[in-house]
């Protein structure tokens, strides 16, 4: 079965439920998800299945340090060639989404568009949106 590692840095939970949206998303196209915050991941680890989400709150303007490492790490892994998307909850000005997916595609990760954003706490629709990103990774992976 296809894997999906979704990992995310979350500072109020916002970006978290982001994250399990998209796990439940693609776990409804039959596809063996691992869902977990960046500190409980080894980069090599989420590089290894054959997808990664990943996703982060902005923090001044930008993804926060620790997250932009791990996005190194995985690239240094080994995830060039797979699918990927990039995600997160922001209060201001939202760029870390899209500086993740910037990164992940210049390491030659497949970065799904539309980089998702949401601003402060995931609505039904913004949680549908999520959702509807995992299927899409799913679909993609199961090719």
């Amino acid at each position: 079965m296809p894997k999906l590692a979704v990992v995310y840095l979350s500072t109020t939970g916002n970006t978290k439920s982001m994250a399990e949206a998209i796990s439940d998303g693609a776990r409804s196209r039959n596809v063996d998800v691992e869902v977990k915050s960046f500190y409980d991941w080894k980069p090599e680890e989420a590089a290894a299945a054959d997808a990664i989400a990943i996703g982060s709150s902005t923090f001044h303007y930008t993804m926060l340090p620790p997250i932009e490492k791990f996005v190194d790490g995985v690239i240094v892994a080994g995830a060039k060639g797979k699918d990927g998307a990039a995600f997160g909850s922001y209060g201001w000005s939202g760029e870390a989404p899209t500086m993740i997916a910037e990164k992940m595609r210049k390491g030659g990760i497949n970065v799904l568009d539309p980089v998702l954003r949401v601003q402060y706490k995931p609505n039904e629709k913004d949680i549908k949106e999520c959702n509807r990103l995992g299927k899409d990774l799913a679909e993609k992976i199961k090719k």
